[in-house]
């Protein structure tokens, strides 16, 4: 199964900063066992929402030319639960951003059904992700594999 932890964005300022929500149904099979009768959105799972939220910014910064890869969370800090029914907001604000990687500050707050401003903190995190190099090492390989076979 693939788990995508964001609903849709709210707000998106490429190479900037973006704004994205998650709803929190009674009906996500998590909550059965998160625990019976008292349903905690489990706080990995926001880190991971962060991060995706996070990870498509750098993402769209680099027109999606390489992959974008969760590397580190240096820095987290969770203030309360959440219970299913509440609505989280992601918001995420792009620090660096360098050819091998990127970093972000991220936030997540509760949410009201219509209204765009994030409530209470929930979490905040510092999070690295490494940008993947590969197209640019295997364009090396051919070079070199292309000018020793010239040789």
């Amino acid at each position: 199964m693939r788990w995508i932890w964001i609903d849709r964005f709210l707000e998106f300022q490429s190479g900037k900063s973006a704004r994205a929500i998650k709803n929190l149904s009674h009906a996500e099979d998590y909550f059965a066992d998160h625990f019976p009768g008292y349903p905690v959105f489990p706080s990995c799972f926001m880190l991971e929402g962060l991060a995706q939220t996070g990870g498509i910014l750098v993402g769209e910064a680099n027109d999606f030319r390489e992959k974008v890869v969760l590397a580190k969370i240096p820095k987290a800090r969770f203030e309360r639960e959440v219970l299913a029914g509440e609505q989280l907001i992601y918001d995420v604000e792009l620090l660096h951003l360098r050819p091998e990687g990127a970093s972000i500050q991220g936030r997540v707050s509760i949410g009201e059904p219509g209204v765009s401003t994030p409530g209470a903190l929930v979490a905040e995190a510092e999070i690295f992700f490494a940008i993947s190099i590969r197209r640019a090492r295997t364009r090396s390989l051919e070079i070199l594999i292309l000018s020793s076979a010239a040789n």
